[in-house]
C-alpha cells in the first residue's frame, strides 16, 4: 500500500484487493452493475442497500449511487455514496470517482477460463480510515456476500 499527502493533516494512500470468483466474467460485471443484483451483497455485513437508494448509470459520466443503512438500526438515515462513472468498459473495467472525497476506485475483470473470474478492485486517494484493518475486513465480507449471489445465480 502507498500513501500519499495531498492536504495538510491528512493521509491518503492506495488500496488493492483481488478475488477470484466461480462465475463466468460477463456474470460479474452484471452483478456490479445491475441495482437488483447490487443489493443483495454492496456494504460489509450489518448493513443493506435499499433498492430505492441505488443508481447505477454504467457509463462513463453516468452516476453511480446508494446508501448503506445499517441492519439494527432501520430509522439511521445511512451512508450515503455519491460517485461518478470515469470508464465503462463492459465486461472488463468499471472505475468510478466520488466527487466529495477524491477517491476512485477501479475494478478490472479478467476471465480465467472454466467459468471463473479474478476481480482486482484499485482505490486511490483513499482516506486513512478506510485503509484500517476493520474496514478492509467490512470491504471483504461485501466480496463474501458478492461470491454468495454468484453461487446462486
Amino acid at each position: 500500500m502507498t500513501e500519499t499527502s495531498d492536504a495538510p493533516g491528512e493521509t491518503l494512500g492506495e488500496v488493492t484487493i483481488t478475488r477470484e470468483f466461480d462465475a463466468p466474467r460477463d456474470v460479474v460485471f452484471r452483478a456490479l452493475v445491475e441495482p437488483e443484483q447490487f443489493i443483495r451483497f454492496w456494504g460489509p455485513v450489518g448493513m443493506h442497500v435499499p433498492l430505492s437508494s441505488v443508481v447505477i448509470e454504467p457509463w462513463a459520466g453516468g452516476r453511480f449511487e446508494s446508501t448503506m443503512i445499517p441492519d439494527d438500526d432501520p430509522d439511521n438515515p445511512g451512508f450515503p455514496m455519491k460517485a461518478v462513472f470515469v470508464e465503462v468498459v463492459e465486461p472488463e473495467i468499471f472505475a468510478f470517482s466520488e466527487p466529495d472525497s477524491g477517491m476512485t476506485s477501479t475494478g478490472t475483470l479478467t476471465d480465467l477460463g472454466g467459468g471463473r473470474t479474478r476481480l482486482v478492485i484499485h482505490q486511490t486517494n483513499v482516506p486513512e480510515m478506510y485503509r484500517s484493518p476493520e474496514a478492509l475486513a467490512g470491504f471483504n465480507t461485501s466480496l463474501d456476500r458478492l461470491a454468495d449471489h454468484l453461487a446462486t445465480l
